[in-house]
């Protein structure tokens, strides 16, 4: 007999729906839904309950959760999981539907998250353990349901590796603060501002101001920031694997965009107003300003990789020859 498969219902794309239909799967496959809690509880434990970090005072969580400040500039990293389990619960109907069939080389990506784990606890480095997350998932993932469970769930998991505190890398951006303040002299002098810039100060020709380009204004939370938008921007919106590496590659350059953008507004505003209103209040309400610029570079750069160049060029060469086929008669 032919089973004949209709479309999912409203009700079953519903929160209810899909945890019915995950209750039913454990039910049908008792032995695999006992390993995904084993794994799931193993997680918990080990990441929520384990002291061992920090004298043994805080869990692998709980030395994330600290972390993740505004201090540090790594506040960011909070809204790494979300955006990881909203990416999951978009991918629930390409999960629904992928054949699903277990693969051991899963134990390959669980092992390795295992021992990313195990050094974490060997040096007292939490990064490590925080690393261990995403392979764990993935591994499990891979090990229970089959690749194309594991190729769906890919970016999902490997969206959790920017959940990974970043801070002592802040040094290694002082050569984007010299490229910014460049950006930013060249630009003005353009549009006539009349300005210089000098390392990482940008200052008037007539000295009525002078702006030090800090490393929080290029530094590697902005970076780190854009290259998770860059990522979900590719991932829900480009179909060709090298668009998304080459778009996802330029994600440095639109970071460099967007807060070159946002302190070109704040020499503006000292141009136009003064000094203490743009290094004051305005500095501090702009952050956001470097977003627009960033995202508008990202879209821009996402257009010309979608254009056919070679319609374009014969066009233009076919445009050329009619041109040149045109005579007229005095």
């Amino acid at each position: 007999m032919e089973a004949t498969l209709h479309p999912p219902t409203e009700k079953e794309n519903g929160l209810r729906g899909q945890c019915a239909n995950f209750f039913s799967w454990c039910r049908a496959n008792p032995l695999q839904a006992l390993l995904l809690a084993a794994v799931a509880g193993t997680l918990v434990f080990f990441f929520g309950f384990i002291r061992i970090f920090v004298n043994g005072s805080e869990t692998a969580a709980q030395w994330a959760w600290l972390s993740w400040n505004a201090e540090s500039e790594q506040d960011y990293c909070m809204i790494v999981p979300p955006i990881s389990l909203w990416l999951f619960w978009n991918a629930r109907e390409k999960l629904r539907a992928a054949p699903k069939r277990g693969d051991s080389r899963g134990l390959v990506f669980l092992g390795i998250g295992v021992l990313l784990f195990a050094a974490s606890a060997r040096v007292l480095e939490a990064r490590l353990a925080m690393l261990a997350v995403p392979f764990i998932l993935f591994g499990a993932t891979f090990f229970l349901w089959g690749r194309h469970v594991a190729r769906i769930i890919f970016f999902p998991c490997a969206f959790l590796f920017f959940m990974l505190p970043l801070g002592a890398l802040e040094p290694m951006t002082a050569r984007l603060q010299g490229s910014v303040t460049w950006m930013v002299g060249f630009i003005g002098n353009v549009v006539g501002l009349n300005i210089q810039s000098v390392g990482t100060t940008i200052m008037a020709a007539d000295r009525s101001f002078n702006f030090q380009v800090a490393e929080g204004c290029s530094g590697i939370r902005s970076i780190t920031a854009l290259t998770m938008l860059t990522a979900v921007y590719v991932h829900l919106t480009e179909m060709a694997m090298w668009k998304k590496v080459t778009t996802f590659a330029a994600s440095l350059l639109f970071a460099i965009i967007g807060n070159a953008g946002r302190i070109f507004t704040i020499i503006v505003v000292a141009r136009l107003f003064n000094a203490n209103l743009a290094g004051g209040k305005y500095h501090h309400i702009s952050g956001f300003i470097s977003f627009p610029f960033a995202l508008a570079a990202m879209l821009a750069f996402s257009k010309l990789l979608d254009l056919n160049w070679k319609k374009l060029t014969a066009q233009q060469s076919k445009g050329v020859v009619q041109r040149e086929g045109t005579k007229y008669d005095y």
